[in-house]
């Protein structure tokens, strides 16, 4: 599975899990550190949680068995850090979505998807 591919993928999962204000971030041209990032609102630290997990068994499901390559964070800290490799999952409450403003901070990456 491709980048891209792996990055619908998460936010078809994240659709599922009726996370809130999805983005994919293509930043390919930009950095080296990944090709995509999945940014996404969770209403709740339960929500979070139930984020990251359905993530992490839906992908290890796969024909390709995909794990994470790192996790970083928990669902009280309000944001969790998923690493993929190609994909980088950004899961955050409201309030830290509002206060690290990655879109902002990487507005020059090109926007794949944004799902309301």
């Amino acid at each position: 599975m491709d980048s891209l591919e792996l990055a619908r993928r998460i936010a078809d999962v994240i659709v599922e899990k009726l996370g809130e204000d999805i983005l994919i971030l293509d930043l390919q041209n930009l950095t080296t550190i990944t090709d995509f990032f999945v940014i996404c609102s969770a209403t709740n630290r339960r929500q979070l949680d139930a984020l990251s997990n359905a993530i992490r068994e839906t992908l290890k499901k796969t024909e390709e068995a995909t794990a994470p390559l790192g996790v970083e964070g928990t669902p009280d800290s309000g944001w969790i850090l998923m690493d993929y490799g190609g994909v980088i999952v950004h899961l955050f409450d409201n309030d830290r979505r509002r206060y690290y403003q990655l879109e902002q901070l990487w507005e020059a990456g090109r926007i794949v998807a944004r799902i309301q």
